[in-house]
């Protein structure tokens, strides 16, 4: 029911877009023969495409940047047969909103959380699932692989389809007063999540309680202690540093970003656009785990220095923490096979 009232409300965000797309195209071919040759390898004359891209970050943030960047080499590898304009700050909605506005043919790409697409498909939420990667190596093996060009088809049939992912760094716990080393920590605290029956899940088995907010609330909500704490990676104290006392890497989740694409223009797309939006992507996803690192050590400078530094508390006992969820690993068995058989994919590929 929420899925469908947000396709309504796509409806109307399309006059909104045309004005943003002006009198150019928006995601249509032109006429045909009027197009410029493909980049390399490109034999025949191509359709012009123009994209339009949204996403909720600020032009600062890492993500935009190398959006941007890539935008500008999709340009130049087509020889101008394909145009990214990207549309920052949340101006086009939510996420979820942008993906409807994709599905009703008003926009044609997005950035999203993962976490956004379990809304979708089900099978998603695997890369929400808390310890389901060992670490980073794992994490990037398994992104890089077949298991997640697997998920990316699967939402083929609705409308959009992923295209690469980005970098978002392991969340944790930080809280304004209590150090938090094993789960016995977390109980009576009062920790926000994202709207994810995932992360409920994953409180409740760590012995907290969770407080769904929106990430612009968690200031407010830790300085008033209406929150004790709230779960993200690190570039959240670029927010929070003033009101947070303790960083504590469990590092329970590891959620990327997703880059989709509209199924329709993907498919209006000639093998050799299709090759070079998959090749300029996959380098920008190569790349930006350096500049995912860097921004994230910037911050980090930046929250332990000053008067009120905050406090990084890495002697956590990961293990304890692995084992308090093993029952969502249990539930999902039976709940949910689907996912549970992306999680024993992964699980095989970290062995």
């Amino acid at each position: 029911m929420k899925i469908k009232k947000l396709l309504a409300g796509a409806v109307c965000a399309a006059l909104s877009l045309s004005l943003l797309a002006g009198c150019g195209n928006s995601g249509t071919p032109a006429p045909s023969g009027s197009g410029t040759p493909s980049g390399s390898g490109g034999g025949a004359t191509e359709q012009p495409l123009t994209l339009k891209l949204a996403h909720n970050l600020a032009e600062d943030h890492a993500v935009h940047i190398a959006m941007t960047n890539w935008a500008e080499e999709v340009k130049t590898q087509s020889n101008g047969s394909i145009t990214i304009q990207i549309i920052p700050n949340g101006t086009l909605g939510s996420e979820a909103d942008c993906i409807a506005q994709i599905q009703a043919g008003a926009l044609e790409m997005t950035k999203v959380s993962a976490g956004t697409l379990g809304n979708f498909k089900n099978e998603w939420n695997v890369l929400s699932v808390p310890y389901v990667f060992n670490d980073k190596e794992h994490y990037y093996k398994v992104m890089d692989g077949e298991i997640a060009q697997d998920l990316y088809g699967l939402t083929a049939g609705d409308g959009f389809q992923g295209l690469t992912w980005l970098d978002s760094g392991a969340r944790s716990f930080y809280t304004a007063n209590t150090p938090i080393r094993t789960p016995a920590d977390l109980k009576g605290l009062k920790i926000r999540t994202m709207d994810s029956q995932m992360a409920i899940d994953m409180m409740t088995a760590l012995g907290g309680s969770s407080q769904v907010m929106s990430y612009s609330e968690i200031y407010t909500g830790m300085q008033q202690g209406n929150v004790d704490g709230a779960e993200n990676n690190v570039t959240a104290l670029r927010d929070h540093a003033d009101v947070t006392k303790y960083y504590c890497f469990d590092e329970h989740t590891r959620i990327p970003d997703i880059i989709v694409i509209s199924s329709n223009i993907w498919n209006k797309m000639s093998d050799n656009q299709k090759q070079i939006m998959q090749d300029t992507a996959a380098k920008m996803t190569e790349d930006y785990k350096t500049a995912w690192a860097d921004f994230e050590n910037e911050v980090l400078e930046a929250a332990t220095s000053g008067s009120n530094p905050v406090e990084l508390i890495r002697d956590v006992d990961t293990a304890a923490f692995q084992e308090a969820c093993q029952p969502i690993y249990t539930n999902l068995q039976t709940s949910d096979p689907a996912v549970y058989a992306y999680v024993e994919r992964i699980q095989e590929a970290g062995k």
